[in-house]
């Protein structure tokens, strides 16, 4: 009996916090959880900040002179006695060789280091645009299964009272036995829906509290749809996309390829390095040297030019990746804005014109039922009809509203 109480209590805490009760926690909002979720320093935030220091320090690191080359020798030992002293010219030298790298090499690679940290800039940039429209996401799919589970149970609650009707009159004779029986299959119909709906409820807030952690998750929603920031026009969000992150990182990407080609070019140029040398002997003058040595790339073609060419297609490949990303913004821009123009217009029919028939249908299949004009199944069909009516309403508004999100996405909300 330990055992079984020890395992239940994660989970009975697990349930507590998702089901807090309401009236002890404040409404969630959908801004609100935005914030949060972008204040939660997420990892995969993070990890883009981390490699963009670490690119910072390369740069400043890559851009240092070579470490100058000490050295330390006994030179012109006669090898037949191995006396020290024998030979004038024997001494103990110490050199150092001091390199240079060709042309502006070193600061080209600083440049490029510095480019290729702008591009993990702009993915971290990339990932809090991301951040926000999951959270958004996230959130509008929590609201619709709780507002879906509100509308099913109270028209549970409505056939419920229309089976103490049926039941009445079946007893007083004026009605069938099958009208009973249906509308106590349509009630477990809907009892088994809530069920599905508590599910994916449930599926929904793990999905959100993945962002914004489960305390914050099991908070209540508020009744109403809230308004996500407006929107400028469509031409005003595609002028915008080129300072889309996803583009500003091809763009940072291409000046990092830029920086390859002209270090590139710099590997056509002699490099050097300094040698200089000192030499103690026993019993005459030391002897000092200088001496400078040249690399010079005699034969390119297998490696210089090589080098150009492959970093010349490189820039390209590059070049071409941002022009691919721009039209698949352009792709998307195109479909979520239908998409959401389409939705709007929907709304529209079903607010002024599905949702009003919708509930006049149900109100008169109720007085025709109670005039015995009307079947007992044309009323429950009515009934049924004004809730998927009212769902399909809650779904196209949340439905746009996860549109409007997608073109913020897009957009990065510049305009406000």
């Amino acid at each position: 009996m330990t055992s079984i109480l020890s395992r239940l209590v994660p989970i009975i805490a697990i349930g507590i916090v998702f089901n807090a009760p309401a009236n002890a926690q404040t409404s969630l909002g959908i801004a609100e959880s935005v914030i949060i979720a972008i204040q939660a320093n997420d990892p995969s935030v993070e990890l883009f900040e981390q490699r963009a220091k670490a690119l910072e320090d390369r740069a400043i690191a890559d851009s240092q002179l070579p470490d100058p080359v000490f050295s330390t020798r006994m030179q012109s030992v006669p090898l037949s006695s191995l006396d020290l002293n024998r030979e004038g010219m024997t001494q103990l030298a110490f050199g150092v060789r001091q390199a240079f790298p060709k042309g502006k090499s070193l600061a080209l690679t600083k440049e490029k280091r510095l480019a290729e940290a702008l591009v993990e800039r702009h993915n971290k940039e990339l990932r809090n645009r991301e951040i926000t429209l999951q959270t958004r996401t996230s959130w509008l799919d929590l609201y619709y299964w709780q507002q879906a589970k509100i509308i099913t149970d109270a028209t549970r609650l409505k056939v419920l009272e229309l089976s103490e009707v049926s039941e009445a009159n079946y007893a007083s004779g004026r009605g069938a036995a099958q009208n009973v029986l249906r509308i106590d299959l349509e009630a477990s119909l809907l009892e088994t829906r809530l069920v599905e709906l508590d599910r994916k409820a449930d599926m929904a807030k793990a999905d959100l509290s993945r962002l914004i952690g489960i305390a914050n998750a099991a908070r209540p929603l508020p009744a109403e749809l809230p308004q996500l920031p407006a929107l400028p026009s469509a031409q005003q969000i595609q002028s915008d996309l080129v300072k889309h992150p996803s583009i500003k990182m091809f763009d940072a990407k291409i000046a990092a390829r830029d920086r390859d080609v002209d270090i590139a070019g710099e590997q056509y140029k002699p490099g050097f390095s300094v040698d200089a040398a000192y030499g103690i002997r026993d019993s005459r003058s030391d002897l000092g040297s200088i001496g400078i040595s040249y690399s010079i790339p005699l034969f390119p073609k297998n490696r210089q030019d090589k080098a150009l060419s492959a970093s010349k297609s490189m820039r390209s490949a590059a070049l071409f990746g941002r022009d691919a990303q721009l039209l698949e913004l352009n792709r998307q821009l195109g479909r979520t804005f239908a998409n959401w123009s389409r939705l709007s217009e929907r709304i529209s029919l079903y607010e002024n014109t599905v949702l009003s028939r919708a509930t006049d249908t149900a109100e008169a299949a109720l007085i025709g039922y109670e005039n015995q004009t009307a079947d007992f199944a044309e009323l429950v069909r009515a009934e049924l009809a004004v809730l998927d009516t009212n769902l399909t309403l809650v779904r196209l508004r949340v439905e746009r509203a996860k549109a409007q999100a997608g073109l913020l996405f897009l957009d990065g909300e510049n305009h406000e």
